[in-house]
């Protein structure tokens, strides 16, 4: 899965952590505060959306009166102690990054999540200093399964698109990671299960935990 690989690029939550559920929670809290239930259709209509392009979407479809940045903070507030406190690490993470780090293996995250959450889980797991480079889909023009992030992530640490492998969570983001011209490992996580036989479609490894990756024991779903 390495073999040519100078920089691997992370999702963040659903990938690095489980953190998928927190998401629900608070978006059943935050529209029970304006007397609303969750929408079934919800989640799947905001997939790969930005933190700032989510904040649009709940703001015109629900016709809140407080402004994006303020949709943005209070999300942030709700999440920040569950992020820095409860939120786990995927099994594997430290091992993996230990690995590319000794290996001299660039790193990046690609997040849709917002910079402040990424900083306080990241800092909290103290996992930052694994990283070359932090990026948000809120820094780039189109959230996924557009390109832009990968590509943007990928020409920070100079390298080639062709030179990273992805690991993703969910459908639009294996697509952002293969339109960008990467390789993808999707990841199984129980908040996406219902969505493992497309993931299996679009990408080009599987693995239920990072340990497989070392172990060389990953599942490849298209022939290299």
């Amino acid at each position: 899965m390495l073999n040519n690989i100078k920089a691997v690029l992370f999702d963040l939550d659903g990938t690095l952590i489980d953190s998928m559920s927190v998401w629900k929670s608070i978006d059943i809290e935050f529209l029970a505060d304006y007397g609303l239930e969750l929408p079934n259709d919800l989640q799947s209509s905001i997939e790969g959306m930005s933190f700032t392009e989510t904040a649009f979407y709940f703001k015109e479809r629900f016709h809140f009166k407080e402004s994006i940045e303020e949709i943005k903070s209070i999300w942030n507030k709700m999440a920040y102690e569950e992020y820095t406190t409860t939120v786990q690490l995927k099994d594997g993470v430290v091992s993996f990054l230990q690995y590319l780090k000794e290996n001299n293996i660039k790193t990046g995250i690609s997040t849709s999540n917002s910079i402040e959450l990424v900083k306080g889980v990241l800092n909290a797991k103290r996992i930052s200093h694994f990283f070359d480079t932090v990026l948000t889909a809120c820094e780039v023009n189109a959230g996924k399964p557009s390109p832009d992030i990968y590509l943007k992530t990928a020409e920070r640490l100079n390298v080639k698109p062709t030179e990273c492998l992805v690991f993703e969570d969910i459908p639009m983001g294996i697509l952002a990671g293969k339109n960008a011209n990467m390789k993808v490992c999707t990841i199984y996580d129980d908040f996406s299960k219902n969505q493992d036989s497309k993931k299996r479609e679009l990408a080009d490894y599987y693995i239920n935990t990072f340990y497989e990756v070392l172990e060389g024991t990953y599942e490849v779903l298209i022939n290299e």
